[in-house]
């Protein structure tokens, strides 16, 4: 087991990832800029080293300074969280290569299920249904960019093959508006991903956002942990996460769930990962893997009893990987809502100093933040500052536990977006169950 551990992120994840290595004996080191000197995650770490300014580009995405910071504290290995490095290939290969672990998939697999299209057809390969869509990336000829079209279906998505984060896809309705979009889409992806090449899918009206969570030991063996309903989004941003998803069969479950471990075995993937599908009309259908850790995780480890980001350490550092699919045991339901700093109605970043911060508490109820009284937001990074979990034998019982604790819920000195979270609690859709993609859109526009 490693003795000392880096840890390449901030904000919840790195206190997080912090509490995981206390438990474990394991001591910690924060990297951090200049804006988070501060932080609590800094002052409860065994040692912490300063990267550099503010600026992401400066600091936490400063590869050279990450590593010379593992080095001169003598750490064993680096764990990245999620965001910022956490699925850059390169990194992870540099981590390496400078004598540590990476805590996370080989970079191969980071490679691969980082291009949307070599991940779509490692996918096919592996037998996952995917949306129906281009054959990898679209070419420059029109000609067959129209008949791809015409071939899938109107209205279908352009995307980005390097994208993520819900950034690099477009909507087209029309082919008159068909070209147009990809130009448009090839030009925002090789300015935000260096990459210029998009591919074409089928649109689906109203899916859910289902995924599958998963760990495997880089060999033969590896397991599912239930699924995940993500669908309650803003702008391809997820607002609240659940598990189970509700009205989903569990033999339905069960059989994607089946097929996302025979993929991990296929292609010899290590650690936590999650296959993220939508649903519609009965069928799942293959989107993305994300090859690190979700912002969501602790709806499942409410839901199994599983710590993921022990698992992703003892698994990094070699140890058996004892569990088994016959084992796991899902009970209760959990909902999580994301915390947010920013103005309730135009959703812009709210930055600032808290002056009152009281977290609500009781049976069932989670807090992982970063944020106490005094404390200020930074405003170069990404606005969560809380993320608030409750869990229940039911469904019931767990919303009932988030209408009461964000009712406890007190954050002044900034805005924040609890407001929002406490309507949806009560929205007659939400608490049915089985609302798509969409509906939070939709829900909004006819506010405004």
């Amino acid at each position: 087991m490693f003795d000392k551990i880096l840890i390449a992120n901030r904000g919840e994840i790195a206190l997080r990832i912090q509490r995981a290595c206390r438990e474990l004996g394991i001591k910690t080191v924060v990297v951090h800029s200049q804006a988070d000197c501060d932080a609590k995650y800094v002052r409860l770490a065994d040692e912490s080293v300063c990267i550099g300014p503010a600026a992401s580009k400066d600091s936490y995405l400063n590869m050279p300074a990450i590593i010379s910071a593992a080095e001169v504290t003598d750490a064993a290995a680096i764990h990245p969280g999620y965001g910022f490095l956490a699925e850059n290939a390169d990194f992870a290969e540099r981590v390496e290569k400078s004598g540590f672990v990476f805590i996370g998939p080989t970079p191969e697999s980071i490679r691969i299920m980082g291009d949307k299209v070599s991940a779509k057809n490692a996918m096919i390969a592996a037998g996952l249904p995917v949306v129906p869509g281009s054959e990898g990336a679209l070419p420059d000829d029109p000609q067959v960019i129209i008949e791809t079209a015409k071939r899938i279906g109107y209205p279908v998505i352009i995307k980005a093959a390097g994208g993520g984060g819900g950034r690099g896809m477009r909507v087209v309705h029309t082919e008159a508006a068909l070209l147009g979009a990809v130009a448009t889409t090839k030009t925002e992806a090789l300015a935000a991903f260096n990459n210029a090449e998009v591919y074409m899918e089928k649109f689906l009206e109203n899916p859910r956002h289902i995924e599958i969570q998963v760990l495997a030991d880089g060999g033969r063996r590896a397991v599912w942990l239930g699924e995940r309903d993500c669908s309650m989004q803003r702008r391809h941003q997820k607002v609240i996460e659940e598990a189970p998803a509700p009205g989903i069969s569990r033999k339905q479950v069960e059989r994607i769930g089946e097929r996302c471990v025979e993929a991990c075995k296929k292609i010899g993937y290590r650690g936590a990962g999650t296959f993220e599908f939508l649903y519609e009309n009965g069928e799942f259908y293959f989107i993305e893997m994300n090859t690190r850790i979700q912002v969501e995780h602790p709806v499942t480890e409410f839901i199994t009893g599983i710590d993921l980001i022990q698992q992703q350490i003892l698994i990094a550092a070699g140890e058996p990987f004892t569990l088994r699919q016959r084992d796991i045991q899902f009970r209760g339901h959990a909902i999580e809502c994301r915390i947010n700093a920013e103005d309730p109605v135009k959703f812009i970043p709210s930055p600032g100093r808290i002056t009152h911060w009281h977290m609500p508490g009781g049976p069932g109820v989670r807090i992982d933040s970063h944020a106490y009284n005094g404390y200020f937001v930074p405003p170069y990074y990404d606005s969560m500052i809380a993320k608030i979990i409750t869990y229940g034998d039911t469904r019931e019982q767990a919303l009932a536990r988030m209408r009461t604790a964000l009712s406890e819920t007190v954050i002044e000195g900034i805005q924040t977006n609890v407001d929002l979270h406490k309507d949806l609690m009560v929205d007659a859709a939400f608490a049915q169950g089985g609302t798509s993609i969409h509906y939070l859109e939709k829900k909004l526009s006819n506010r405004a």
